[in-house]
């Protein structure tokens, strides 16, 4: 999936006309309800447990972040070595997340939805799958994070329950050992964390 403005990878779908953008071509504004356009869509969430959906997994990490270690809470991760959930519809793969216990927590190392299915309640619905597991396990705290130019992402946590609770400045900056640009230009430098009480 590509944006429709320079043919890069496409990360986001626009809330209002669905054209897929990549984190140069997407704008943040405030838009009302009315306009927002959620879509129907059937599909299902099971564990990953074959090599296949690993494989699926690793596409999706090259398509949203570029690599397969991902590098959170102080921990360095390989995504598809984690447990993880997927959400598909009509056999094909739309959606993933990938988690790992650490003592009472249970982190979110990544979530990603294919752009053509965001607004669709998919990573809503894999967030929940996540959080049944850490009370059942009887974890005390959700964990995620995100760079400091990912709006929507901290708008969708905390939609859902999540508190920012601390900042890692430079972070990021320091682990590509340069400021990136991120979304709507925004410098790419800070983890923001964020949590959610279980117990």
């Amino acid at each position: 999936m590509n944006c429709e403005y320079c043919g890069k990878d496409a990360v986001y779908r626009c809330s209002v006309c669905g054209k897929l953008l990549c984190i140069e071509h997407m704008k943040l504004r405030t838009v009302c309800f009315s306009s927002l356009k959620k879509i129907a869509l059937e599909y299902t969430i099971y564990r990953a447990t074959l090599n296949s959906e690993r494989e699926e997994i690793l596409e999706f990490v090259r398509l949203f972040w570029g690599e397969q270690e991902q590098l959170t809470f102080d921990r360095k991760f390989m995504v598809a070595e984690l447990p993880a959930y997927v959400a598909e519809s009509e056999n094909t793969m739309i959606g993933f997340i990938s988690f790992a216990e650490v003592k009472d927590d249970i982190i979110v190392v990544v979530l990603g939805v294919l752009p053509s299915y965001q607004s669709s309640g998919v990573g809503r619905n894999l967030i929940g799958k996540v959080e049944d597991e850490a009370k059942k396990m009887m974890k005390k705290r959700l964990l995620v994070s995100a760079s400091n130019d990912d709006l929507p992402a901290l708008a969708f946590y905390q939609s859902l329950g999540f508190q920012i609770y601390d900042v890692k400045p430079n972070v990021i900056a320091e682990k590509h050992g340069e400021i990136l640009d991120g979304i709507c230009g925004l410098p790419v430098r800070d983890e923001l964390r964020l949590q959610k009480i279980l117990l």
